[in-house]
């Protein structure tokens, strides 16, 4: 059977983006199914952070940029600010989901912000991006403007704040177990190796019928 991973992340999270590495190096050939799930950290009308004040500059000093250099991947802190709202970026998200680019437009977006330090809050931008992974642009910008997808993506942030009880990102969940934030290849291929254990040995070994039935 197949093991279901779902990554709660938002798009100006750096560890969501540092934690896309790991996760594909950990699932290749093997039976899963990944899923990322929306999250937004700070929701209009919250403020957003600013990347010039000393609470990013120093969080991105003492542990961003050390964890991305050992991983060996480039990363920037975006010039950006205030940082951006996520819900276009995340509507535009229940956009491409439909059409099957779900994954492809989440790595976009990440790439987008943190390595091109592009303004994902702007619906230009988004929908720049959008084109080039292979989406229509004016489909896709047409559901930003008219928030075609605002129920659904209001309806994903409740399941991830109220539901799923998702406190930080990123917060994987793979099968039946839940670990919050940014883990390596192996504590992954662990996790995945353990559930697919389990949904073996959860056969339900020795059924039979016999003369008089089931």
């Amino acid at each position: 059977m197949t093991v279901k991973i779902k990554v709660y992340s938002d798009y100006v999270c750096p560890f969501c983006f540092l934690a896309e590495k790991p996760l594909e190096e950990a699932i290749k050939g093997k039976d899963v199914e990944v899923e990322w799930m929306p999250y937004e950290l700070r929701p209009y009308p919250n403020e957003t952070l600013i990347p010039e004040g000393e609470y990013l500059q120093s969080t991105w000093r003492q542990s961003v940029y050390p964890m991305a250099e050992r991983m060996g991947i480039d990363i920037v802190l975006p010039k950006v600010s205030p940082q951006p709202y996520t819900h276009l970026a995340f509507e535009g998200y229940q956009y491409a989901k439909e059409k099957g680019k779900a994954n492809e437009y989440n790595d976009r977006m990440l790439r987008a912000f943190f390595q091109e330090e592009q303004d994902i809050g702007n619906i230009e931008v988004l929908t720049k991006l959008a084109g080039e992974i292979g989406l229509d642009e004016i489909e896709y910008r047409e559901a930003l403007e008219t928030r075609k997808y605002k129920e659904a993506h209001q309806k994903a942030l409740k399941h991830a704040y109220t539901e799923a009880n998702i406190t930080a990102v990123p917060t994987f969940v793979i099968g039946d177990t839940k670990i919050a934030g940014i883990r390596s290849k192996e504590t992954l291929e662990q996790i995945i190796n353990d559930e697919l254990s389990r949904q073996i040995t959860d056969f339900p070994e020795g059924m039979a019928c016999g003369v008089d039935g089931c």
